[in-house]
Order: C-alpha cells, then structure tokens, then sequence
C-alpha cells in the first residue's frame, strides 16, 4: 500500500499541466490509470489515495491524473458529485481529443448506466459521427432526465419516420409532459396536433393534458387545442364527448358563439330520432344569444331526455316507460307498481328522472331475476361496468352492494362476487378512480396505461402513506415503466418533503427512507438529500411516537427500515432500548443480545417488571415470548414476581377501564395477560408445583380482582379442589348469607343499564323536543298533540325511575359462589310431580330474567321462592292462586350463565 501511495504522489509531482501533454494522451494512458485504481481498491487504500488525489486538486485544479483517480472512485462509490470526471471530460474536449472523450465517457457508462453528463456529450459525438447508437443514448438520456423534453421529441420524431407509431406516441407524450412543466406553449400545441393525428380516441389523455396545461399556462390556453380534438369527435360523431369538450370550452369563454352552435349541431346530431327536438331546441333559447348558455343547454337537456319509449324514474312509483307524449302530455307506463300515469312535461322535469336503457334499475325492472342474477354472477365486469355508468360514472362499493344485494344476490353469494369484483377494479385498465375520491370507481370507454391508472389513483389518494404504497406499486411493477412522467410526478411529492426541512415528522422519514431506497435500487432516482438521518433522528421529538405514527402496508415496511436505519447510529443500542417497549421486535433483541449488549437486555427486562404499569405490553412479551431464553433466564426476576405482575395488571387495566382511560389499549393488554395465566395453564402450573400457601397466595390475589370474568375463578377453583378437597376457601360474610337487594346476572344488568340510558340521552330529549313543538302551536286546551305528548313524558317519567330504583337494588351474581347442594340462584332444578310422576325443569334466576313460557323462574316469585333452599330428595307442597303444588327435588345443576 504504501508503495502505490508513493508512486502516485511521484506521478503528481512529474505532471505537467501544459497543452502538448494533454495531446500526447491516449486511450492507454488512461487505461494505465485505472490499473492504479484498481490495485488501490485491491489494497484497500482508495480512501489514502483519494484523499492525496483531492488534495492535490486543491493546488492543481486541472490535474489530469488527479482529476481522473478522483473521479473514477467517487463514481464507483456511488457519490452523486462527478464533477471531477466532469472537468476532465470538458478539457478532453476543448482539446478536440474526441476518442479520449468517448473512451472516458464509455467507461463512466459502464459504472453508471444513467450519468446524464457523460450521456449527453457521448451522443452529441455520436450525432456528429451519425453513429446509430445515438438513439440509445437519447432514449437512456430521456428515461433518467426528466427534464428532458427536446430529446424526446426528437426521438418520437426519429421513430415516426421510422414507421414505428406506438414508440413515436410514447416519446411524444414524454415530451408534451415535460413542455408543459417548461412552460413552452408552443412546443405542446405542435405535439398535440401529432398527438390528435395518432390517438384521438385516448380522450383521458387528452383532458390530462389539458388540465396540466389550465394549470401550468392558464384556461384560455386549452381551448384552441380542444377544438382541434373535438373536430375529430364531430366527425365520427362520438357526441357525448364532442360536447363535453365543447362544454368545456364554453365553461372557458361563456360567449363563445362558434362553440355556441357547434353544441347545437351536436345535439342534433344526438338527438336526431327526438319527436321533439328542434321544439326543445326553440323552448330552450339554445341559439339566442340573450340566455345565458348553460341555462339554456340545462333547460334542453332536462326536456329532451323524455321521449316515447325513454325509461324514467319516480321515487314512489318506480321505474316506468313513457308510451306517448302528445305535446307537453307525457303517458307513463309504470308496470304493476302504480300502473299508467299521465303526467305534464313542466312537473316531469323535476318528479322524474331519466334513465338510460342499460341503466341498472331498467335492467332490474324489465329482466326476470334469474336472468339478471346468473349474468352478474357470470360477466362481473360487464355488471360493474352497468352500475357505475348508472350513477353517472362515480360509484363506490357500498352503492354497488346495495344494488346487488338482497334484490340479486344473497349476502353469502356477495362475499365472493366482491373479492373478485375487488381484482377486476384494481386491474382491469379501463376502470379507475375519481380525481376527487379515491373510493369512487369511473369506467373509461378505452382502455388507459398502468401508469395513467396509478397515477389516478394516486392523485385521488389523499393520505401520505396511502400513496407511499402506490409509488412503490408503481415502482416494483415490471410490467409498469418507472421511468414515465407519471412516476417521477408521484416521486416528486415524496423528494418534497426532504427540501428546507423545518421539522423532522414521520413523513420526513417515510420520505427519507423511501428516496434512498429507491435512489439505491436505480441510480436515475438518486437525490440529494441534504440531511444524513444521523442529523434527521437527532431533530426527532420523540422517536417513539414517531415509530407509531410509521404505518405499513403491503408494499411498504417503513417500521423496519426506521429500525434499520437506527442501527447505524453511534449509540443504537440505547436507541433499541428506548424504542422496544413500542416496537415489540424479537430482531431487535436479538441484535443488542449479539453484539453484546445483554446487560442493557436484561436491566430492561428488570426495569419492564418493577415498572409494569408504564411497560404493560412489554412484560407481556418477555413473559409470553422469552421464557425459554437463557438471557431472560439469567435476568434475575423469578417466576412467581412475573406471574404475581401479570396480575397486577389485570387488575390495573380494569381499574382504568372503568375509569374509561384508554379503554381499548387496556382491554387489548388485560386480555393478552389473561390468556397468559389461564389459557396457557401458566398459573396452575406454578400453583401446583409449589405447596398449599402458594396455592393461597395465588388464588387469594385472583379472587381480589373483583371484575375478572368469574369462571376463572370457578376453574381456579375447581382446580385446587382437585388436588386440595378440604381446601378452605375465603368467604366473606355476605356469601354467606343472602345477598340483600335483587340478585341479577352481569348480561341482564348491562342491558338495563343500556335501556337507562337510550331512555335519559334519546327518548326523553326527543319527547322534550315533541312537547315543545305542540306547545309551539298554542290552544293547549284543544291540543291532542301536545296531550299525546305530556302523556309520554309521564310515562318515561315513571319507567326512568321505576328502573333506577331497581338498578339500585341490583346486586350481580357470582358465578363462582354457585352451588348444586340446594336450590338457588343459577342454579337448574329437575322436580318430580308426585301427583303425575312427570319430571319438569326450572332454571332459577332473577326477575329480570324471569321467563316464565322458556322455563326460567325468579327465585323472588311464589313458585321461586317455595322451592328455594331445597337440597335433592327433599320435598315442596305449596299453594299458588288455588292451585295445589306437589314436587320432590330430583336433581339440581348449575345453570350456564
């Protein structure tokens, strides 16, 4: 190494920066000069070598040597900089060495493919050559330069004469899009003129382009260029569209009187097989110019849409035919549902709405379901396609789903239709989504590129990390050219964010990550970005926030590569330590536990289990995900201190479930720390393996948790009975005796107190509105609607209160003190008729849940109250209204409530 340093600071020194040098120099000498770089990279010492190298640039700017040693390793080190290169290539050719340039450049090609620099001046010297290759680079050069809209000209150009149309329209849009960001007017209306010539039927394009342009350039810009597509429209008399673009020009430049009478002729042209057309036409002042032009189109269009045979919709009556209009008389044929109505044409305009032949509701109306059904189950396409055009090309999935289901298919059939409806939607090219929601389906009538398609979607996604995912759609799609106009757009939004960065958010990051990701994967997409993430973490807040606030998806992982990114740091182990807790990673472990940090492993895991109630979740992970781990292990917190924090955190969250703080967090973590205990057995296998006082310890902290779910502590229960018969239980002394108040089980009093509530927070306000109203309309004397309501009030009056005092009274059962030794709450009791030796069953609850006609008798009734108490054998004679009960207890069960 120190032998090459040497000969290359010998080389420097010897240079000689004169003109008769750099004439003297060949290919070779090159060649030899990047031998030296290559036995640098062999001896690891291309950081000693640039280091000279740059150095001796700072004296010698124009060091032939230097220029080239420093140059070459910044480019195969990736660095965006090649200035080095750069100036080494311009005194090349300043000095007409023009086969050292295109040597320099071809090598500079070979590492990177899309060096704009050494792109452009290798085809400028192959265009002064006429050397083929040039399209090469030209179409290189167009597909990494944005910017570059002259070459894509040229290129579609080059591939029109060629006779190679699809190309020469590809290059042509390239450099319409980019005209338009250049803001050259001119240039974009004399590709447009090719652009109607080759594809006048791509009318999405086309109105892209032009809102890019009312954008970029102004409105008035747009019309010209419109009318020249619309004549084409005209001609093959595709209508609609034709006068949707004259609408738009009109929209522009309402006085516009030639685009005035071209609609005219085109709703002639329309409408031409209208009994009543040049009548609407007149009625409508559609020629005068006094009337306001969309007054009058509007007037027109709402009158001519009725016509003998039209189909029209009313929300009453439904879907009918007009079969006669004799002059402003329209004779609708309703069908079953209403029958024939006669009805004028001033009050149709507003009662009905007109409806197109293939429109869903007349495909409804006039099909037999069966018929319909199997076609839709059949040519999903073909029914999305009928639905949207239906609601005027805007519809979402839920609409669809109501036009389907129950009238064609059942709620089980649409499952599956709308997975594959799902796929058509995404897929297919001729469906995308409104500009303006980008849960709104459009059908096109032609097909659209995958570019286009995202792009939409893209430009509807309002969501940051929604249309992350689009991008990197976009990007890993093989059959999509990532090099469009419409990606770098898109990429653009994201390469925003990372320009004048005031704060560091996680759009920040997510655009960070997301550019040098992309920017590694191809060099054309490398930006400079100003901040390393070292400096962008150091501006963070708060890391763990901003890791929550990450979202991922199915294309992107953002959450890791944060993760990654952190790694590089100086201090990420406290960095890992700090984010675990909200990570909740098992690599992250792994990696502090590799690289040697398992002290800071194990002091976290001490810290999580002295600390539980701010590290819930994470004591739930190393309980439930790193018991057998010789680290965790070796942690120094015995197993009983993990089981006894587990429930203490139970016991915590319900507390601040109650309390309604972070309801659904809480429920989420009682719920994972339950499971741990009872599910996997954890608890009763410590319990059982150690001695009885454990076993009391243990069940005596479960039995504390007043809100666990009771049947674990009947299965605690029941399992200590097992393996300790006499175990003695504590009981309190009002398990002893009867519970004052009115027993109830949980469900029951929920709903009631569910019922209290729609009563205090709906129905009274709502009466209290009632009353208002009717009051409002004076006379109370005469007034039945106030009455009807006071009457009402009362009466929720009495309910309210009725069910407060009984809520108050309310005393909720306990599972786990039910007993089969005698009839009692919760309990199912078999009696044996001693009159007619028949069995019946009774299951004893309370009166609110007292259902007679299923069986389920209240303990507080008389039959309830007689039969209460009695163990099995024993008998019941009792009187009830006269009649005479005669029963010996058969068996008794516990009820499952």
């Amino acid at each position: 190494m120190a032998e090459l340093i040497q000969s290359i600071q010998e080389m420097l020194k010897q240079e000689a920066w004169t003109r008769a040098t750099i004439g003297s120099y060949t290919e070779n000498n090159l060649k030899e000069l990047a031998q030296l770089v290559e036995q640098a990279k062999n001896e690891n010492c291309t950081k000693e070598v640039h280091s000279i190298c740059q150095e001796h640039l700072s004296h010698s700017k124009e060091s032939i040597i230097a220029l080239y040693i420093c140059g070459i390793l910044d480019l195969q080190d990736g660095a965006i900089d090649n200035s080095s290169l750069e100036t080494l290539v311009d005194i090349f050719h300043n000095n007409h060495k023009d086969n050292v340039v295109t040597y320099l450049c071809e090598n500079i090609l070979e590492d990177d493919s899309t060096n704009r620099f050494a792109l452009r001046t290798l085809a400028d010297i192959y265009l002064a050559e006429n050397n083929p290759k040039v399209w090469e680079l030209y179409e290189t050069l167009v597909k990494t330069d944005f910017t570059e809209a002259n070459k894509a000209k040229v290129l579609a150009e080059h591939y029109e004469a060629e006779g190679d149309q699809e190309k020469a329209v590809d290059y042509y849009k390239k450099a319409i899009l980019r005209y338009i960001n250049a803001n050259n007017y001119n240039a974009c209306k004399e590709i447009w003129t090719k652009l109607v010539q080759f594809i006048p039927e791509e009318i999405d394009f086309f109105q892209l382009i032009r809102r890019k342009i009312a954008k970029q350039m102004g409105e008035f810009k747009t019309t010209i260029l419109m009318q020249e597509l619309y004549n084409w429209y005209k001609d093959n008399k595709k209508w609609d569209i034709a006068i949707e673009i004259l609408k738009q020009n009109l929209e522009v430049e309402p006085k516009d009187n030639w685009a005035r009478k071209e609609i005219v002729d085109c709703f002639r042209g329309k409408y031409e097989a209208h009994s009543h057309l040049e009548d609407y036409i007149r009625s409508s002042n559609l020629t005068a110019s006094f009337r306001n032009v969309f007054e009058a189109i509007n007037d027109f269009e709402k009158h001519i849409a009725f016509d003998k045979g039209s189909f029209v919709f009313h929300r009453s009556w439904g879907v009918g035919i007009i079969r006669k209009l004799d002059n402003d008389t329209l004779t609708i044929n309703f069908g079953k549902a209403a029958g024939i109505k006669q009805m004028k044409l001033s009050m149709a305009v507003t009662a009905l709405k007109p409806l197109s032949k293939d429109h869903i509701w007349v495909l409804k109306a006039t099909k037999q379901k069966a018929e319909l059904a199997e076609k839709i189950k059949k040519d999903k396409e073909w029914a999305l396609t009928t639905i949207i055009k239906s609601y005027d090309n805007a519809c979402d999935l839920k609409h669809i789903k109501a036009e389907l289901v129950p009238s064609i298919l059942s709620t089980g059939e649409w499952t599956s239709w709308n997975v594959a409806a799902k796929k058509i939607l995404e897929e297919k090219p001729q469906f995308g989504v409104s500009p303006n929601d980008i849960n709104m389906y459009t059908v096109r009538d032609h097909e659209i590129t995958g570019e286009e398609k995202l792009s939409n979607e893209f430009k509807a996604q309002k969501q940051f990390f929604a249309r992350a995912e689009i991008l990197y759609k976009f990007f890993y799609n093989e059959e999509i050219d990532n090099s469009s106009e419409f990606f770098a757009e898109m990429y653009s939004y994201f390469t925003g964010y990372l320009k004048n960065i005031s704060k560091v958010n996680e759009m920040v990051i997510a655009s960070y990550l997301m550019v040098r990701k992309i920017g590694t994967a191809d060099k054309q997409f490398a930006f400079p970005i100003k901040e390393t993430f070292a400096e962008l973490y150091e501006r963070i807040e708060d890391p763990r926030e901003l890791y929550l606030a990450l979202k991922d998806s199915k294309f992107t992982n953002f959450k890791d590569e944060f993760l990654e990114s952190i790694k590089m740091l100086p201090d990420w182990n406290k960095q890992y330590i700090k984010l675990f807790p909200i990570a909740l990673k098992e690599k992250m472990i792994n990696d502090l536990i590799n690289e040697g940090h398992q002290d800071d492993v194990q002091k976290l895991v001490r810290t999580s289990f002295e600390q539980y109630k701010d590290y819930r979740e994470t004591v739930i992970y190393f309980f439930g995900q790193c018991q057998d781990k010789k680290w965790y292990q070796d942690a120094n917190v015995s197993y009983e201190k993990q089981l006894i924090t587990l429930i203490n955190i139970i016991e915590l969250t319900f507390r601040e479930i109650n309390n309604h703080v972070n309801s659904t967090e809480n429920k989420k973590i009682n719920k994972n720390a339950t499971n741990l205990l009872f599910e996997d057995q954890a608890l009763f296998n410590y319990m059982f393996s150690k001695d009885e006082d454990t076993v009391k310890k243990m069940y005596t902290m479960i039995d504390d948790i007043a809100d666990i779910d009771p049947s674990y502590k009947a299965q605690t229960r029941s399992k200590i009975l097992d393996k300790y018969p006499d175990f003695k239980f504590r009981v309190s002394e009002e398990k002893v005796s009867q519970p004052k108040g009115m027993i109830v089980t949980a469900k029951k009093l929920a709903e009631k107190k569910a019922e209290l509530e729609r009563i205090q927070n709906v129905e009274i306000p709502k009466n209290a509105a009632e009353v208002a109203d009717a009051k409002a309309k004076g006379d109370l004397k005469e007034n039945q609607e106030y009455k009807s309501a006071k009457e009402q009030q009362h009466f929720l009056s009495l309910q309210l209160a009725q069910l407060q005092q009984e809520l108050n009274r309310a005393v909720v059962f306990d599972p786990t003190t039910s007993t089969t030794s005698m009839v009692s709450f919760g309990t199912i009791v078999t009696l044996t008729d001693n009159d007619s030796g028949k069995d019946q069953v009774f299951t004893i609850l309370g009166p609110w849940e007292s259902d007679p006609d299923n069986q389920i008798i209240s303990y507080m009734s008389p039959f309830g109250n007689a039969v209460m108490d009695k163990k099995v054998g024993e008998s019941a004679q009792f009187t009830i209204n006269e009649h005479k009960y005669n029963y010996t207890i058969k068996e008794i069960k516990k009820a499952n409530i």
